[in-house]
């Protein structure tokens, strides 16, 4: 042993630093919550897999090839560390094979990117200056030798059985017996799997998810169709059709969460239009976010399908050409003429594609807007410029119209001209936190001027408006700053709280019926809302959401990653509180919930990856 390690010293020195930055990285980086001495044990191990294996085969080599091959695999796997730190600071998610299939979209990034990226980060190359230096400077002091295959077959053997012992400790289940499954959870298989064993468990996923398709059948349909049989609930009969035949209008309000609506500035509330809008507007205070990587694409896809969003990538972009029920299409077939304003690329998650898929007859993207450098700030167009110019479309657009409007100031890394600001910033140590409430508010001040040109050009009283925030605004990396705003410890119960996004449905002439409503929902439950307001026939759709309206209705809500908010509990994915108190509960309170959102994600799936509704027949619903 002693002579392997004196011949293999470089080798050793390369795959060590690797092994222990994985594992320091792994664990400040990705929020890993360590609850048992033995998943600490499995969370040190699980790089070593990979590791040995990789670096191992470098002994195969000729000397002379052995070090720049040893540099060159310690420079990829510390680029593709470094790349999920980066990428987990803003979107606390891992970057799969799918989300690489958008690097098409990075130009749009750039600004998000840039704003990410931080002098120290210099720290996640330091090893490889050292490993260089000593390679070109002092060889003969680090020893690489090669180790042939037929000399050596022990030795490789060992490192084989050693990998696959490792990953099988991974598989251990650590903890209660009634602990929920972690199927949709990334950050639980990095800890059991770890970061590089991820990718080979990601690139599996790829392939089986491809060729559902070819394998589906119709029985698979139909064990999904008795799912939502056993969950569904009847929409509120009184409210059916109270919107029968009046334009709707839906506005994404990105990053918007339900905690902004919520605070104040020096005096100032942030969001004074919307609040005064709550009070004559139906408005839902525990909507949770449940969009996936693709973000305010997922969203747009839950509120025009009531399809959960996948848990890789965007479906935008995996799956544009499947079978849908989408609201749009049924509006169309009641004479609504359907329309998209944002200002962007429409090539942008592929939305030039699946949005003639949804239903919509018009796609006003980037080349109908007016941008100049005075204009625009951050991802582009500023949003009250962005209504002004898309108004005289919407004022000579034949009615009833559905017309979606998808915000862009309040973006991270919510940047602002000073003309912009309608209120200070906070003060925070966070430069992200301190300028997100101003872009909040600047978001705010456009939404008042939609309801404003909407008055002057006569369209209010016969317009529904349906606001919803799209999706978080302050990343979990800087939740130690707004918690310091906010005044409390942001845990994982205030964690999972903080997810909530508002949504407003402002029904001209229901003034005196609306209220605020704290039943839980999410983004899926949009879609079911609308079609009973609307008097549409919910048995034309495929809905796993329902009406938040209904009287019978379960509060009950599942984020993509697995996490379940209902009235009674909160389920982190790995902790159980009490929904109320937040006081940690028994694991085993929870398995209900975490069953049922188990079944949610995993139906909706099967669905978009068997391209299933091919097989729906409304006439059996």
């Amino acid at each position: 042993m002693r002579e392997f390690i004196y011949r293999h010293r470089f080798m050793l020195l390369c795959l060590s630093l690797m092994w222990l930055k994985t594992v320091v990285v792994s664990f400040l980086t990705f929020n890993l919550v360590i609850t048992h001495w033995l998943e600490a044990v499995i969370f040190i191990v699980n790089p070593l897999a990979f590791l040995l294996v990789i670096f191992s085969l470098g002994m195969l080599l000729k000397p002379s090839w052995q070090r720049p091959y040893y540099f060159i695999m310690s420079l990829v796997l510390t680029s593709i560390l470094y790349a999920n730190a980066v990428y987990f600071r803003e979107f606390a998610d891992i970057i799969t094979l799918p989300m690489l299939v958008m690097s098409g979209n990075v130009g749009d990034l750039s600004t998000s990117i840039f704003e990410l990226i931080q002098w120290w980060d210099i720290i996640f190359f330091l090893d490889l200056v050292f490993i260089g230096y000593t390679m070109v400077k002092k060889p003969s002091a680090l020893p690489a030798t090669r180790a042939g295959l037929r000399d050596s077959k022990g030795k490789y053997l060992a490192v084989l059985v050693l990998s696959a012992l490792i990953i099988l400790l991974g598989r251990v289940e650590v903890g209660e017996a009634e602990t929920p499954a972690h199927s949709f959870d990334r950050q639980h298989l990095i800890k059991s799997l770890g970061i590089y064993n991820f990718y080979f468990y990601d690139v599996y996923l790829h392939f089986t998810t491809g060729a559902q398709p070819a394998f589906a059948e119709r029985e698979d349909m139909d064990n999904i169709q008795e799912h939502l049989q056993e969950t569904h609930v009847d929409p509120n009969a009184d409210f059916f059709a109270k919107a029968e035949d009046m334009n709707v209008v839906v506005v994404s309000l990105e990053s918007v969460e339900t905690m902004a609506l919520e605070q104040t500035i020096n005096g100032q509330e942030v969001t004074p239009f919307l609040n005064e809008l709550i009070e004559d507007s139906f408005y839902f205070n525990n909507m949770y976010d449940q969009a996936g990587q693709g973000k305010t694409s997922d969203t747009e896809f839950m509120v025009n399908n009531s399809l959960y969003p996948l848990g890789r990538g965007a479906v935008f972009h995996t799956h544009p050409e499947i079978e849908m029920t989408p609201l749009p299409r049924a509006l169309s077939e009641e004479g609504y003429y359907n329309v998209v304003f944002h200002a962007n690329s429409e090539t942008f998650y592929n939305r030039n594609e699946v949005y003639p898929r949804l239903g919509y007859d018009y796609y006003f993207g980037l080349d109908y807007f007016d941008v100049t450098d005075e204009n625009s700030v951050g991802w582009g167009l500023k949003d009250m410029p962005f209504i002004e110019q898309s108004m005289p479309h919407i004022e000579d657009m034949e009615q009833p119209f559905y017309a979606t409007f998808l915000t862009l100031t309040n973006h991270f890394p919510y940047e602002l001209d000073p003309e912009d600001y309608f209120i200070d910033p906070a003060e925070t140590e966070s430069d992200i936190v301190n300028r997100y409430f101003p872009a909040v508010r600047y978001t705010d001040e456009a939404v008042r001027l939609l309801f404003n040109r909407f008055e002057e050009a006569g369209l209010y009283e016969n317009t529904m408006f349906i606001l919803y925030g799209d999706h978080y605004g302050i990343a979990e990396s800087h939740y130690e700053e707004l918690g310091s705003f906010l005044d409390k410890e942001i845990d994982p119960y205030e964690t999972v709280k903080l997810d909530r996004v508002p949504l407003i449905i402002h029904i001209p002439g229901m003034e005196e019926e609306a209220e605020t409503i704290e039943t839980v929902g999410g983004h899926i439950d949009i879609m079911p809302t609308l079609v009973n307001l609307l008097g549409l026939s919910q048995d034309k759709h495929i809905m796993f959401g329902s009406d938040l309206l209904a009287e019978e209705r379960e509060d009950f809500a599942v984020l993509r990653n697995g996490s379940v908010v209902t009235d009674e509990v909160v389920y982190t994915g790995e902790l159980c509180y009490d929904a109320e108190s937040g006081e940690e509960l028994e694991l085993g309170e929870c398995v209900e919930a975490a069953e049922r959102g188990e079944d949610e994600l995993y139906y909706s799936d099967q669905i978009i990856y068997g391209d299933l509704m091919r097989f729906f027949n409304e006439e059996e619903m």
